[in-house]
């Protein structure tokens, strides 16, 4: 069972993967995927090369069809000829025989119970009776068993690698497009390794939805312990994006996933050169499990929270604070700081001065010993000030709590001040264990005030991007359970405010859970890529990055195109060589359009719809 205060890794079996195994005590391994055609054999092996300097550990390869799957002998030969032992994995999708030929010559070979044998996703409803059920999964077990026999002779490990955006028709059709059916489709192809007692297996659930990932990855667990099983597991959550929009929405949904001790390689997908995922990762990694050893907190899960099926924790709303309202961001400045945002923080802590150039409509925190009584400003207790906070008549009262306080303390001021706001704040090695300590000590007390969670980090202006990760990966889990009512962010050193409070409100849009920019779903790119994915996503969002709240999924071939945006406003999908089919939502609106026409009509569509709107 997950240990919701404590970290330790879950425990799995070992999967063999050429020279590197994985689960385990196995370190958490890392990789990438090429970009190049699996025909062009030195362009691969260049790549392969780039990405295994860089750290990576396994490498991907798109394998469309035979001659690609025998390019991979090549492609071995040379890396190994190089002195590159590097185990390599082939990509298949549709074509169970290029699976039978790829694992001739692969380390590893990742196959999608979407499309295994199941014909590609048509988002048709198909009525099965269990007769008939049954009959697809029989035919399912014949042919994925001879897979096995031939990967058993040849020594190749196999991933089941199920992507939310191409579940097949049968399974939405019984289970619908929910974690549940997800779960279903890759328990399916679990049960024959079982049965035939094949164990180097790995599992990977992801999709471009950080929720739909992380509750179909917790879903899973639960269910393979139920059924004794332990296989190790690959996280990665796909389309994730390019730039500090993909690194914070890979870092929040693979985070939420380590944090709990869950996964044992991981693979960041961004719009990038592959090799520079690799970093990426590696520093995730090292963050996650800085938490080993730590002293154990003692704490006892709240009685009504499901770790499985979480919903938002039910507060009282203390005015833009809890209830129903989206969570706030809270921002740390000086009383007499010009400061200007891309984004406005709702609240500005201030300190022990009054602010000095106040802007109309921001709202200010400031230390309750200088409060008096201003209406867009709000005192703030520490720990040790709790007797106070019932003597204040203030409309928003926030009280910063450490967990391990002698609750009876905090637990009485709170239910004589339902207008307090738990601000939860943390030293400990592993602050997620008590920031989750201190709500469910709440849950469990039946106290409803709304809790923000501060973290504190000491980054300087260069080192953005780690602050990014650390930030986002530490919040993760406390959002993928329906805890936050408020994001916090604080750093002791030169980077600029601005992207603190970006990045708050980056992490936030990234948990699905408050959305103030426009959002681009796109994939990481492959051997599969019809057209210049990256100047296109550069076009694309040179047009319309001022378009609040929009969703528009960019993907390079038809694999998990419209699955995986299915619930983007638009799609840009590549459908063949220079060819382009345009989607609203999950209707092909125009097919096969020329490259060099599709994104100028992508933005026609757009804005024929928003006028049609207006």
């Amino acid at each position: 069972m997950i240990d919701l205060f404590n970290y330790r890794r879950r425990n799995t079996s070992i999967t063999h993967v050429g020279d590197t195994p994985m689960g385990g005590d196995n370190p958490i391994r890392v990789q990438s995927m090429t970009t190049t055609a699996t025909t062009d054999t030195k362009g691969s092996v260049a790549q392969t090369k780039r990405i295994v300097d860089a750290g990576g550990e396994y490498v991907r390869l798109t394998t469309q069809g035979v001659r690609e799957a025998e390019n991979l002998r090549n492609i071995n030969s040379m890396l190994r000829n190089s002195g590159y032992t590097v185990p390599l994995v082939a990509d298949v999708h549709f074509n169970p025989n290029v699976a039978d030929v790829a694992a001739l010559y692969a380390e590893k070979v990742r196959v999608n119970p979407g499309n295994y044998i199941d014909p590609a996703r048509t988002f048709k409803h198909i009525e099965y009776t269990d007769e008939e059920y049954a009959a697809e999964l029989k035919r399912l077990e014949e042919r994925f068993t001879t897979f096995l026999d031939i990967c058993r002779k040849n020594n190749t490990a196999v991933r089941i690698g199920v992507n939310h955006g191409s579940l097949s028709d049968r399974i939405m059709s019984r289970y619908g497009d929910t974690p549940e059916g997800i779960v279903e489709s890759c328990m399916e192809f679990l049960r024959i390794c079982r049965k035939q007692n094949f164990n180097d297996v790995v599992i990977s659930i992801k999709a471009s939805n950080t929720v739909v990932m992380v509750r179909s990855v917790r879903l899973l667990v639960d269910q393979m312990e139920k059924e004794g099983l332990c296989y190790p597991l690959h996280l990665g959550v796909t389309e994730a994006g390019e730039g500090e929009d993909g690194r914070i929405k890979s870092a929040v949904g693979i985070g939420a996933l380590l944090a709990d001790g869950i996964g044992d390689t991981i693979r960041v997908s961004l719009s990038e050169e592959p090799e520079a995922e690799i970093p990426v990762a590696l520093h995730l990694i090292k963050y996650i499990i800085g938490r080993q050893g730590h002293t154990m907190i003692p704490a006892t899960t709240a009685k009504n929270f499901d770790w499985l099926r979480p919903e938002r924790r039910k507060t009282v709303a203390v005015e833009n604070v809890g209830g129903d309202k989206v969570p706030v961001v809270i921002a740390s400045s000086k009383a007499n700081s010009n400061d200007s945002f891309t984004l406005n923080p709702d609240f500005i802590y201030v300190g022990s001065e009054m602010p000095v150039n106040r802007v109309e409509g921001q709202k200010y925190i400031v230390d309750f010993n200088i409060w008096k009584g201003e209406t867009d400003t709000f005192p703030i207790f520490p720990y040790n000030a709790l007797p106070f906070v019932s003597q204040c008549q203030a409309t928003i009262k926030f009280v910063v709590l450490p967990y391990g306080a002698p609750s009876e303390e905090y637990i009485a001021c709170l239910r004589h001040n339902p207008q307090a706001v738990v601000v939860s704040v943390s030293n400990h090695q592993n602050r997620l264990g008590e920031q989750r300590a201190l709500v469910h000590d709440l849950m469990n007390h039946g106290v409803n005030n709304p809790v923000v969670f501060c973290q504190a980090y000491k980054h300087s202006q260069e080192e953005k991007s780690l602050f990014q990760l650390e930030s986002a990966a530490d919040m993760g889990a406390l959002m993928m359970d329906g805890l936050c009512d408020g994001i916090w962010l604080m750093n002791d050193g030169s980077l600029a405010l601005t992207d603190i409070v970006d990045t708050s409100f980056g992490i936030l849009q990234a948990a699905r859970l408050r959305t103030t920019k426009t959002e681009y779903i796109s994939c990481p790119g492959c051997g599969r890529t019809l057209y210049d994915l990256r100047s296109t996503i550069a076009k694309i969002k040179e047009a319309t990055s001022h378009m609040k709240g929009l969703k528009i999924g960019i993907m390079g071939c038809i694999v998990n195109g419209p699955g995986e945006m299915a619930d983007a406003d638009y799609g840009y999908v590549g459908a063949g060589r220079g060819k382009i089919s345009l989607y609203r939502k999950k209707e092909c609106i125009e097919k096969n359009i020329p490259e060099e026409e599709a994104v100028e009509k992508l933005l026609k569509l757009i804005e024929e719809d928003r006028e049609g709107v207006v």
